[in-house]
């Protein structure tokens, strides 16, 4: 046992003592004491007044204070907290540090032959897939009932009536097909290198994507709806924009899936394959950001409609701050990083 470690892990708010972990393996992984953490946590009496001998193998110098202070008749221990499981946990070396990943290996980490861990409780999560496919295919919906005109929303004449505009009918194309291209990817081409968020996002979420769509569409399906100042070749400019764009971050997310093994955590460099969408690497670290802010910029374009114009806008926005942060984020971790790049508009931002 003279290699293993002692891992405490403290409430990072209050230092009160959650758990005590006795003669960890090295090798462990910090989601391995996640799951540890999980199943058991001891009172500090219980700690100071028994002797805890344990078993072999990777995780076995780990068993429970708990479960051994109960075959001892120790009637001190903290009960199970069913609610802490590994996604909601975060452990790290400093109590307003960041949080250590998962795949963090204990004897690679600066502790001691006494690892100090501090807990803080990230609250109830929700899968990724699952939130992207609530907030997409809300979007898909929701347009569609002012599209077809369902009642209540125009006024009883107007119930499932037609737009005589093809540019109407167009739009509702373009929309549609785009968010099916996002539930699809969602499920077949997306690999998350967290698989949880907070459910609270779910609710911020669905409101920004669910209330834009039913803003924007309100308007275009309105029975006083006027097309483009520019007819049909503003139409036609504005549908090439977003379909090429649509393309566009379609080939970028294959990129980055085939980047990326299934099951596996590896982060590397992106670069431009033979696929000529995904040679806009060469100048952004985030072509997939810019690609979809011009889908919208094309769709607004198309529609000459105000909503759709500010919906690019907040996602321009908050797309930069991702771009800048995963821009951050490569130059941090590779040192060889493309010098030309920026987050997401080439020479500018």
């Amino acid at each position: 046992y003279k290699h293993r470690i002692q891992v405490e892990i403290l409430d990072a708010k209050t230092r009160e003592k959650l758990c005590f972990l006795d003669k960890v393996e090295p090798q462990a992984t910090i989601a391995e004491i996640k799951n540890l953490f999980t199943k058991t946590r001891e009172s500090k009496e219980c700690h100071n007044e028994h002797d805890h001998s344990f078993g072999q193998g990777p995780l076995d110098g780990t068993r429970s204070c708990a479960r051994s202070c109960q075959a001892e008749g120790c009637d001190t221990i903290l009960p199970t907290d069913p609610q802490w499981y590994p996604a909601r946990q975060s452990l790290r070396l400093d109590p307003k540090g960041k949080s250590l990943k998962d795949e963090d290996v204990l004897q690679k980490l600066p502790v001691g032959t006494t690892a100090t861990l501090y807990f803080r409780d990230l609250g109830a999560q929700i899968s990724w897939v699952t939130v992207f496919l609530t907030e997409y295919a809300g979007p898909l919906f929701i347009y569609l009932l002012f599209y077809f005109r369902v009642p209540f929303i125009y006024g009883h004449k107007y119930d499932f009536t037609s737009s005589r505009h093809t540019v109407v009918h167009l739009a509702c194309t373009c929309h549609s097909l785009h968010y099916v291209k996002r539930l699809l990817e969602t499920l077949f081409v997306h690999r998350f290198s967290h698989g949880t968020m907070p459910l609270r996002n779910i609710f911020k979420n669905c409101t920004y994507y669910w209330g834009f769509a039913a803003w924007m569409a309100y308007y275009i399906n309105h029975p006083l709806y006027t097309p483009p100042t520019y007819g049909a070749q503003q139409v036609k400019l504005a549908l090439a924009i977003f379909v090429i764009c649509q393309l566009g971050n379609f080939s970028i997310h294959m990129a980055l899936r085939d980047l990326r093994p299934a099951g596996s955590k590896t982060r590397k460099i992106p670069y431009p394959t033979k696929n000529p969408f995904t040679w806009l690497f060469l100048l952004v670290s985030c072509p997939n950001y810019t690609y979809e802010v011009g889908s919208w910029i094309g769709f607004a374009i198309m529609t000459q409609c105000l909503p759709v114009a500010l919906f690019s806008l907040v996602g321009f926005t908050q797309m930069t701050i991702w771009a800048k942060g995963k821009h951050r984020s490569y130059l941090k971790e590779f040192r060889d990083y493309p010098p030309l790049r920026m987050p997401i508009i080439p020479f500018l931002l």
